[in-house]
């Protein structure tokens, strides 16, 4: 390695030193991946560090990129910490013209990043350190041997030459690299294939696929559906490489403020009395009348019961719920010991969890929000107090009870729709989860508030359809919807944002008759 990149002038086009560091750190990223991956590590380093970031992130900001990306919040994360990582390589490269020591304190300072992401990982051990150690000797030996090569060739008459010859060199080896990633990507793609394949062929007895009552749908077209298919169902969570868990594989420890620990197998809680229920869940950054909202029949067994018998602390007030991916969340232990159907869900719509939904064990808590109470692929409960536990939102400023507030939902007709004037149906779905909904009232341009019909339901923790017909003439008009729940709240008009504690206000919907 040449001890200084040049006491002569710098001939060499700047672009060709700035490639040699891209493709060294693409071939970096490319052997740290494929090791991640052979040693079935769950996460690579660079997604390792874009989950860093979401720690990291205040809520409010969170908050925003969910609300304005939706489901494309990680895919933009992973792109944009690809975009700074191809800078930063072709600013190492850029270096190397002149010394050969500032590229290495470059790909030192990623390692060490990507090192501190991989650590802080719940459950990570020494070999979760491997690939960035393998990354990093990639970027350090390729890097300088691409540009040792540069630097010799503007050294010889012969440059253009020798300059293909290094590139072309390069290209195989970046070339053998890709292969290697799709080899190792295929192995764990067949490791999840396997998860799926238990998951599909799995029976679990007591759980049952049951049609919703039909009373609950008042057949107005256009509304949401009063059971939301499982394809349909929102997904809000901190993972990017999701869990995938056998389930001979999975345990929950249940310990902490109790006078007996209690570690279940999947085999020992199936084997217990299997509770269905009839759920909606929704989450605490739904906007007035947005979709982060749903309702399906839950199978599992009830947390109340598995506590019952733990010898729980008088002193103990709530329950830490951790992920397998280390996310946790802080429940109220009031809300998991009453006579809701809080529970370790093993079944959603009368088939085994999806494994974006927690397969194969997760939490639901009927009237809580999920980011205090849905803990997908848990794995660890501890009852303890709010004192000494703070859960992954509520460390970024979210309220520490998260009940779920009273809302409701214009369906029909959507914002901007032209309809005919006469007679228009109106309809869209309320809740109050375990409350539940009395009546629904319409407003149309500032009106009388009128009373809509409401379908049944079987409990006061699933969501209501609300259907009304009203004479509308032509022109454009405003229509507002709210709820009042059985407890005699009415919903708010007062319009706050989801943060703290989740949004509130009328769901208005402007539209034209003609």
């Amino acid at each position: 390695m040449p001890d200084g990149r040049h006491n002569g002038p710098v001939t060499t086009r700047r672009p060709l030193w700035a490639l040699a560091g891209v493709l060294a750190g693409l071939a970096g990223l490319a052997t740290s991946y494929a090791t991640a991956m052979v040693l079935t590590i769950r996460e690579s380093p660079v997604v390792a560090v874009a989950e860093l970031v979401i720690r990291l992130t205040p809520g409010p900001v969170a908050e925003r990129a969910i609300a304005v990306l939706g489901h494309l919040d990680k895919p933009v994360l992973i792109a944009g910490v690809l975009v700074l990582l191809l800078a930063c390589f072709a600013w190492a490269g850029v270096l190397a013209r002149r010394a050969w020591w500032p590229p290495i304190l470059v790909w030192l300072v990623l390692a060490a990043v990507g090192l501190v992401a991989v650590t802080v990982q719940r459950g990570a051990g020494p070999v979760d350190a491997l690939p960035v150690a393998v990354g990093l000797v990639t970027w350090i030996t390729l890097h300088s041997a691409l540009t040792d090569a540069l630097d010799r060739a503007r050294r010889r008459p012969e440059l253009e030459s020798h300059e293909r010859r290094v590139f072309v060199m390069v290209a195989g080896v970046v070339a053998v690299a890709t292969v290697g990633i799709a080899v190792a990507g295929r192995l764990v793609g067949a490791g999840r294939r396997h998860v799926e394949v238990s998951r599909r062929l799995l029976r679990i007895p007591g759980v049952t696929r049951r049609e919703p009552p039909a009373a609950t749908s008042l057949g107005l077209p256009g509304i949401a559906p009063w059971q939301t298919p499982t394809a349909d169902f929102y997904r809000i969570d901190t993972a990017i490489a999701l869990p995938t868990i056998e389930p001979d594989e999975w345990s929950l420890r249940i310990h902490g403020m109790v006078d007996r620990e209690l570690t279940l197998t999947y085999s020992d809680l199936v084997r217990r009395q299997v509770t269905e229920s009839w759920i909606t869940l929704s989450c605490v950054s739904n906007e007035v009348g947005g979709g982060l909202v749903g309702n399906a029949r839950w199978s599992g067994v009830r947390i109340a019961d598995l506590l019952a018998g733990l010898g729980v602390s008088s002193g103990a007030d709530c329950v830490l719920q951790t992920s397998h991916d280390g996310w946790t969340c802080v429940t109220p232990l009031e809300v998991l010991t009453d006579d809701r159907d809080a529970m370790l869900a093993v079944a959603m719509n009368g088939r085994p969890l999806p494994i974006e939904h927690g397969f194969p064990v997760r939490t639901v808590v009927p009237g809580l929000y999920g980011y205090v109470s849905a803990t997908k692929w848990v794995v660890d409960l501890e009852v303890s107090t709010f004192a000494r536990s703070t859960g992954y939102w509520t460390g970024k400023g979210w309220s520490a009870l998260g009940p779920v507030k009273i809302a409701s939902r214009i369906d029909v007709p959507r914002a901007g729709d032209e309809v005919a004037a006469g007679s228009v149906s109106f309809g869209g779905v309320a809740w109050h989860q375990h409350t539940g909904v009395a009546s629904v009232e319409v407003q149309l341009d500032g009106g009388e508030w009128q009373a809509a019909q409401l379908g049944q339901v079987p409990s006061v923790d699933t969501w209501v359809q609300w259907a009304l017909t009203l004479d509308v003439d032509e022109g454009d008009h405003e229509v507002r919807v709210r709820a009042v729940g059985k407890d005699g709240e009415t919903q708010t008009s007062v319009v706050r944002a989801p943060d703290p504690d989740g949004a509130t206000g009328w769901h208005t919907v402007g539209f034209s008759a003609g």
